[in-house]
C-alpha cells in the first residue's frame, strides 16, 4: 500500500469508486463512540462499491446510556444488515443478546451483531481472531508462544481468547482494574486448563507477544502502556488503536529492533470473518487492502 499526501491509503479514491446509497441500501450500524477513530467504513465501503453490492457502513456515534435502547430500534430497520459494535459497547451488548458465540462466552464482549430470521439478536467476536491471522501472516507462530496482553476489557479479553485458542503456552493478563483481568484469567482457565495464566504484572520481559490492548496511544501525549526498556528486541508487538498508524510505542518498539503490527491490520483480518457472519461475498485483507481508503 502508499499513502498519498492527503493521508489515504491509495486504493478505492485512486480508482474512483464511490459507495451510492439507493432505496434498497443494506445498512451496517458502526456503533461507538468516538467515531472519529473509526476506520471500518474506509475498508467496508470500497469493497462494497468495487463489487457492485449495495450495502453501506454508517458511524452511529452512540453514547452509552443510551445504547440498550438504541440497539434494539436500529435492528427494527427493514434494511439493516447488521451492526458492528466498537468502545464502548462491546462488553455491554452481551447482555442485550439471544445468542452468542463461544468466543463471546470466554471474552465477555461482542463486535458483531445480526439478526436471524426468526428476529434473534446474535452476537460473535472477531478482535482476537483479527489480531492472531495477522501475526501468523508476519510469520510468527503462536503455538507454544508466551504473551502479554495489556488491558482486559472488550478488545484485549477477545486477543486473549484467540491467542489461548491458537496454542498459546503461557498468557500474562495486566489491566488497572485488578479484578477485570482476574475475571479473565479465570475464564481462560476454565477453558484451557492446560494454559499458564499469569495476572497482575504489567512487564513484557520475557514475552515472545506483547499486545497494547487499552486506548493509550490515542491521543500523543497518552503515556506508553508499559516500560518499553524492558522490551526485548525478540519480542513481537502488537497495537489495536486505530487512531493513527505509528503510535507512540510502535514507534519506540521499532526504535528497538521488535517486529510490529499496527491496529489496522488487525482490521484487515478480520473483517473477511464479518462478512461471511453478516451473509456477504468472501474476500481476502489483500483485496480489501488494495481498494481500501483510510484516512488518519
Amino acid at each position: 500500500m502508499k499513502k498519498t499526501t492527503a493521508g489515504f491509503i491509495a486504493g478505492a479514491r485512486e480508482n474512483h469508486m464511490t459507495p451510492s446509497i439507493t432505496g434498497r441500501t443494506k445498512i451496517i450500524a458502526h456503533l461507538g463512540v468516538p467515531t472519529e477513530s473509526f476506520k471500518a467504513p474506509m475498508i467496508y465501503n470500497p469493497f462494497f462499491a468495487a463489487r457492485g453490492i449495495d450495502s453501506v457502513v454508517v458511524p452511529m456515534g452512540c453514547e452509552a446510556e443510551d445504547f440498550a435502547a438504541f440497539l434494539k430500534l436500529v435492528f427494527r430497520l427493514r434494511n439493516i444488515a447488521g451492526a458492528l459494535i466498537t468502545m464502548p459497547h462491546k462488553v455491554s451488548v452481551v447482555a442485550l443478546l439471544d445468542e452468542v458465540s463461544t468466543t463471546v462466552k470466554i471474552c465477555g464482549a461482542c463486535n458483531a451483531v445480526r439478526r436471524t430470521s426468526d428476529g434473534k439478536l446474535v452476537g460473535d467476536m472477531f478482535d482476537g481472531e483479527g489480531f492472531v491471522r495477522g501475526v501468523n501472516r508476519k510469520g510468527r507462530s503462536i503455538e507454544g508462544a508466551s504473551a502479554l496482553v495489556v488491558g482486559a476489557g472488550g478488545v484485549g479479553s477477545a486477543i486473549a481468547a484467540s491467542l489461548a485458542a491458537a496454542g498459546a503456552a503461557r498468557i500474562g493478563l495486566f489491566d488497572l482494574r485488578g479484578e477485570v483481568a482476574a475475571v479473565l484469567a479465570a475464564r481462560l482457565a476454565a477453558h484451557y486448563p492446560a494454559l499458564d495464566v499469569d495476572c497482575g504484572l504489567n512487564d513484557p520481559a520475557g514475552y515472545d507477544i506483547v499486545v497494547n490492548a487499552t486506548p493509550l496511544g490515542m491521543n500523543v501525549d497518552d503515556p506508553l502502556p508499559f516500560d518499553i526498556g524492558r522490551l526485548s528486541a525478540k519480542t513481537f508487538v502488537g497495537e489495536v488503536v486505530l487512531s493513527a498508524e505509528e503510535t507512540p510505542l510502535l514507534a519506540a518498539a521499532r526504535q528497538k529492533g521488535c517486529a510490529t503490527q499496527v491496529g489496522t491490520d488487525m482490521l484487515f483480518e478480520q473483517i473477511p470473518a464479518y462478512l461471511e457472519f453478516f451473509g456477504y461475498p468472501a474476500t481476502t485483507p489483500e483485496e480489501l487492502r488494495r481498494l481500501a481508503m483510510i484516512l488518519y
